[in-house]
């Protein structure tokens, strides 16, 4: 004899959609549509694989904004860091080309540098803003406006290029694919993959989260809460590292114009894929998917000539205030119900 769930009391298992994790992959598909409608060229396969690709860039660095965010933090620095990055590893490849000629080892030797660059400047962020007990929003960008000066007095004022047989060997980083999918899409896809195992599977993402939600609470449970912070920053920098290796590549130069916008970019991916800005919690997946759907809808513009596509950085503030105000919207309707 079977008994009901209603006869034990018990609630039944239902199939239910999460709006809110299911929102931002519903979003994006709405926007595949809508793409496909204005230009059949946007399903293409070649305008896909350029929409992964550079969606690689941003998507990168905002699995390491996705941590810094959840832990209560932010970090305005990131474009100014992979301008700085990218010029110093260009510098340093010229030089090992006049020094020792050309070979694999000369860009070995570049995104070596790069790596240990982008893991000073997150320490940096970090100790300043832990240690040195500064807000985050001003550590980073006084940070960022000192990357830009120093990219921009080691280009005077103009561009570094990489030297052109340096940029022969370094190039397929960028242009090259595998199983026809391009080398940036792989190492997005790697990184994606152990943010979102370092968010959901370790004691890390947990701390990350807990602190993001009561710093104070989570010193009195014996979190080293300076140390995690600190540690976030360091995961941005290298994911500002990784983005900046497989940039480099793409047009062989920097200067002061590289990388601009790239923290909003960052930042709005990761409120798009439901990350809350106040910190507390955290989506990798979401920012993921966030990230894509930056890159498309600037492809969109692209394709399409809606609008101009120099109103690209217009489109996303926009993104980013009305995803922080409907974030706003379900606190308070959720507070509502907690009281009720």
């Amino acid at each position: 004899m079977s008994v009901s769930a209603h006869e034990t009391g018990k609630p039944g298992r239902s199939f239910r959609i999460d709006l809110k994790t299911a929102g931002p992959l519903v979003a994006l598909i709405a926007l595949c549509i809508i793409g496909y409608s204005l230009n059949p060229a946007f399903l293409s396969e070649g305008n896909i694989a350029n929409i992964l690709t550079r969606s690689a860039f941003i998507g990168i660095i905002a699995v390491g904004a996705t941590f810094v965010i959840t832990a209560g933090g932010i970090d305005l620095s990131v474009g100014s860091m992979a301008a700085f990055i990218a010029g110093v590893m260009i510098i340093i490849m010229n030089s090992a080309v006049e020094a020792f000629g050309v070979s694999i080892w000369t860009v070995l030797l570049g995104c070596g540098s790069s790596l240990i660059l982008g893991i000073g400047a997150g320490f940096i962020n970090g100790f300043l803003t832990t240690k040195g007990k500064i807000e985050a929003f001003i550590v980073t960008l006084g940070t960022m406006g000192i990357y830009r000066s120093l990219v921009t007095y080691f280009a005077d004022g103009g561009t570094l290029s990489l030297n052109s047989s340096a940029r022969e060997i370094y190039r397929p980083i960028y242009y090259d694919s595998i199983l026809r999918i391009p080398i940036p899409v792989w190492v997005f896809i790697a990184v994606a993959i152990i943010g979102w195992v370092l968010m959901n599977r370790t004691a890390f993402g947990r701390y990350c989260m807990a602190i993001g939600s009561n710093e104070h609470v989570a010193r009195y449970s014996a979190i080293k809460v300076d140390r995690v912070k600190t540690a976030t920053y360091i995961l941005q920098g290298l994911c500002v590292s990784l983005a900046t290796i497989i940039y480099v590549p793409r047009l062989g130069s920097a200067s002061s114009a590289t990388g601009v916008l790239w923290e909003l970019e960052a930042i709005a991916a990761v409120i798009i894929g439901g990350t809350m800005l106040k910190g507390g919690f955290g989506r990798v997946g979401g920012t993921v998917i966030g990230a894509l759907i930056l890159t498309a809808i600037g492809n969109i513009l692209n394709l399409t000539e809606i609008i101009s596509n120099y109103l690209n950085g217009a489109v996303q503030g926009v993104i980013i205030i009305a995803a922080v105000y409907l974030q706003r919207g379900s606190l308070r309707a959720g507070k509502r119900k907690a009281a009720e």
